[in-house]
């Protein structure tokens, strides 16, 4: 039996202080770097598609943009498709009130058409936005 002094092994410190600096750091990067994303500026509520529409008690103002992009509002075309003409041709249809927009597109209509008139809309005050589609039966 050996009694002498035998060494007794030091168990090794796990210091965690660098690894919660590392985290912490982690977390604040994460929670800066979310404060830039941007949303969306045109909060679009799109309509459910039903057989039949509800007739609408107030009036609207339908848009209408063809496969060219030219505009159409209640059934006059606008003469050219600068934003300054169809913020002009919206005051004028609308008057002093803001009335839901109708917006009928062709499926050719260039993306860009689209756009702007929904960001002249929304400069505009606008709010309310439905998009026309066709029923299409299950048929076809």
């Amino acid at each position: 039996m050996n009694l002498r002094g035998a060494k007794r092994r030091e168990e090794p410190d796990v210091t965690l202080t660098p690894l919660i600096d590392v985290v912490f750091l982690l977390l604040i990067f994460f929670m800066i770097s979310t404060t830039f994303e941007r949303n969306s500026e045109l909060a679009i509520k799109l309509p459910e598609a039903t057989a039949q529409s509800e007739p609408s008690k107030e009036s609207t103002i339908e848009v209408s943009i063809d496969g060219e992009g030219r505009y159409y509002i209640n059934g006059k075309r606008l003469l050219n498709t600068q934003t300054t003409t169809i913020k002009k041709a919206l005051k004028k249809a609308a008057g002093s009130k803001f009335p839901p927009l109708i917006l009928t597109a062709d499926e050719g209509t260039p993306y860009q058409s689209l756009v702007t008139f929904m960001d002249v809309a929304r400069q505009l005050g606008f709010a309310r936005l439905r998009f026309a589609a066709r029923l299409v039966d299950d048929d076809e």
